[in-house]
């Protein structure tokens, strides 16, 4: 439901038998932030000025299309050999978080292997890597990394949201919240925390906290698709399915293949006794996630 890194920010994210992901996961969560490079050269050479603006403008990615572009411009830094190493390691680092965008999640880890090589104490290619690791349900190991990126820089903020990410994976529900208040602590305007955490209140069953921070998310920014799919999760919870349905024709309307807004609203329509459309719903649901029924189903929705 919501999804899941700075600069792009967002995330993602076995632990033992029970651990199902939550259904209604934060999207996209603070994937964990890019560098700003600088032309910064380790030889004596002068900028070649069009070559290199151009590719670093691409590698801090301005044009975000696809992951493409940034790959492309990326590489061709790395590839100069003129870098120097702080700023080899934001190009390594950059191209790691178009690869997560990509989907390729091992690609980007090597990536971040080798930002980190190149300088040990920058704080995003460890956070990123962690967020690498949730995708691939590594949780422990993402954690690992996530908490050298808060040990390196205390003030991030994505680091504590994606953290809270990897808890609410394991279903460590009151320590993700506790991320997510520190997230929001350092960053108060921070709309993926706050849908995130409104899933994890609602999980625990504080419904009201829950809908407060989906409101104020949704007033941040008005059409996040994690914040409609997290607030539906909350209505359906609460019984009150026509503005569930509401909110889920919202979020599918932003992102049309997200699974668990369509499970979601196929089990408010049923509710409401139509039973034709929730069976499209959730039918459309499990082409795309097959096993999104028994997510649903731990939480007592079915």
């Amino acid at each position: 439901m919501p999804r899941c890194v700075d600069a792009r920010a967002a995330g993602r994210w076995v632990v033992a038998a029970l651990l199902f992901l939550p259904i209604a996961q934060p999207a996209a969560l603070a994937q964990g932030g890019q560098g700003q490079m600088k032309i910064q050269r380790s030889g004596p050479q002068k900028q070649k000025e069009t070559g290199d603006i151009k590719n670093i403008e691409l590698c801090n990615g301005t044009d975000r299309s696809t992951p493409e572009p940034q790959i492309n411009g990326c590489t061709a830094l790395i590839n100069s050999g003129d870098l120097t190493k702080e700023a080899l390691a934001i190009a390594y680092n950059n191209r790691g978080d178009a690869y997560v965008t990509r989907g390729d999640y091992d690609r980007a880890m090597l990536d971040f292997d080798q930002s980190i090589k190149a300088n040990p104490a920058y704080a995003k290619p460890f956070n990123n890597r962690g967020v690498a690791l949730l995708h691939k349900g590594e949780y422990d190991k993402a954690l690992d990394d996530i908490n050298e990126a808060i040990k390196l820089d205390p003030k991030y903020a994505s680091a504590y949201a994606n953290r809270g990410q990897a808890h609410l994976k394991k279903n460590e529900l009151e320590r993700a919240v506790t991320d997510y208040d520190d997230a929001l602590r350092l960053k108060p305007d921070f709309d993926a925390a706050l849908s995130a955490r409104c899933l994890t209140r609602a999980l625990m069953g504080a419904m009201q906290a829950a809908l407060d921070d989906c409101n104020k998310a949704l007033q941040l920014k008005p059409n996040d698709a994690a914040a409609f799919n997290a607030r539906g999760f909350v209505y359906l919870k609460l019984g009150q399915f026509d503005s569930a349905v509401a909110d889920y024709d919202s979020a599918v309307r932003i992102e049309p293949k997200l699974a668990s807004a369509l499970y979601g609203r196929g089990l408010a329509k049923q509710k409401k006794g139509d039973g034709s459309a929730a069976n499209a719903d959730i039918a459309a649901a499990k082409a795309i996630e097959a096993k999104i029924g028994d997510k649903f189903a731990l939480y007592g929705l079915k």
